[in-house]
């Protein structure tokens, strides 16, 4: 049994079976884009953390879109950039609550691509290194997804350094 709570524009609150209290959200991606170990990245302010991340470009996958094209999509809003894409994984964001899925992409064969950042989205691109992302964050000097934290982890066991 499906019990709405609340249906907003981005997730719908339910319960199940008159137990569990989900969160009904839609899936998305999420594209590492690397250089040795510099990573390329975007800042942006996060309202619900009250906070600026840095994060790996990502967004929603729309309604009827394929995951890989809505990295693709994601990229040229985002960064302006394209290429090959490789599914790196796929995991769940926070499963005791929500379904909220997530395909982990690397890009590579980068070139230039052309792309509107969606209404109302301020973002600033920048490389940095993974390294120091990883420890600036474990250290609590800055807040990042979780996601992001998985494509720096694969970028530094790619280039054989240690966390």
């Amino acid at each position: 049994m499906r019990d709405v709570k609340f249906r907003g524009r981005l997730f719908t609150t339910a319960v199940l079976d008159g137990r569990w209290e989900v969160v009904e959200h839609p899936d998305a991606v999420a594209i590492v884009v690397a250089r040795g170990r510099e990573v390329l990245g975007v800042r942006q302010v996060r309202p619900a953390i009250g906070a600026t991340t840095w994060e790996i470009p990502a967004g929603l996958i729309e309604p009827g879109e394929a995951p890989e094209r809505a990295a693709a999509r994601e990229l040229a809003e985002e960064v302006q950039l394209g290429g090959e894409l490789t599914l790196v994984s796929r995991l769940y964001c926070s499963p005791g609550f929500s379904d909220e899925q997530v395909y982990l992409y690397e890009l590579t064969n980068v070139r230039q691509a052309s792309g509107t950042p969606d209404e109302g989205e301020v973002l600033t691109s920048e490389w940095r290194d993974a390294l120091e992302v990883w420890r600036s964050v474990l250290a609590g000097a800055e807040a990042t997804s979780g996601v992001t934290l998985l494509g720096l982890r694969h970028v530094l066991a790619r280039v054989g350094t240690p966390v």
